[in-house]
């Protein structure tokens, strides 16, 4: 399996554990109606050339709005959809195209301790809303409706494993960590805001990257959702190793940008 094979695998075992694929000749369709607003869990994937690209955005539109979802589009390997990408356009999508970091721990594990009065522990029945609160908190993220039930669903799968930092025992931090296979995946990294700056998310790198190697895992991922975050995991041995330009495409609703904050709303 090459390497563009292999991200797109882990991709998709990620997007399976919040919403429902049904696959199709010329790619997937995601979706979860519980989650109509949450655009990773209801998007048409496709990563091959498209033959017939009418008929392709007319079946995704269709699949859609009957289940009350706005159509979108996740779309890869861009050299191979001109066409694509020039039908959505004459159907009057919206497009915005991303770049995305992918990077892979160079498994050089670190043994500097927990700062003072820093603690982790994983996340259970027992602190399961501390660790929530902390996620909502993150606008990133794309508002509590959004993390929320998505938290709760990640929660109660069995190959995710969430951890919480307190500091002087204040949930300041949260990580989480996806198993497929014999690789992982770090995710919902968040900080409260007050606790920024204070190297936390560090700590929690530490803490998970032993946690893989402890477990066996072979490769643990990151997919950093901007530069500077590329930047931050960079300092703890994540090296990039590619970088996946996508087109999202859709009808109504904010872009990928706005959420995350790179655009002015």
């Amino acid at each position: 399996m090459d390497l563009f094979q292999e991200i797109l695998e882990l991709d998709a075992a990620y997007l399976e554990t919040i919403s429902t694929r049904i696959q199709r000749s010329w790619g997937s369709l995601f979706f979860n109606e519980q989650q109509a607003n949450y655009y990773d869990a209801n998007h048409a994937h496709i990563h091959e050339a498209c033959e017939h690209p009418q008929q392709i955005i007319d079946e995704v539109v269709s699949f859609y709005k009957s289940r009350g979802i706005v159509p979108r589009f996740y779309i890869y390997n861009l050299e191979l959809q001109t066409e694509l990408i020039r039908t959505l356009t004459d159907n009057l999508f919206r497009q915005e195209e991303l770049i995305s970091p992918v990077q892979l721990w160079n498994r050089q594990l670190s043994e500097m301790p927990l700062g003072a009065g820093n603690t982790i522990e994983t996340v259970t029945q027992a602190n399961v809303q501390d660790a929530l609160d902390i996620e909502c908190g993150i606008k990133e993220f794309g508002g509590r409706e959004v993390v929320e039930k998505t938290f709760m669903t990640q929660f109660n799968h069995p190959s995710f494993t969430h951890y919480l930092l307190r500091s002087d025992g204040i949930p300041a931090s949260t990580v989480c960590l996806m198993r497929h296979r014999d690789q992982a995946r770090i995710e919902s990294v968040a900080t409260r805001e007050a606790y920024r700056g204070k190297g936390l998310v560090g700590e929690l790198i530490r803490f998970i990257q032993k946690e893989a190697m402890d477990r066996g895992y072979q490769k643990l991922w990151v997919f950093p959702i901007n530069e500077s975050v590329e930047k931050i995991y960079q300092k703890y041995g994540f090296q990039t190793i590619d970088r996946l330009r996508t087109v999202h495409a859709f009808t109504s609703g904010r872009s990928i940008r706005e959420i995350h904050g790179n655009e002015s709303e």
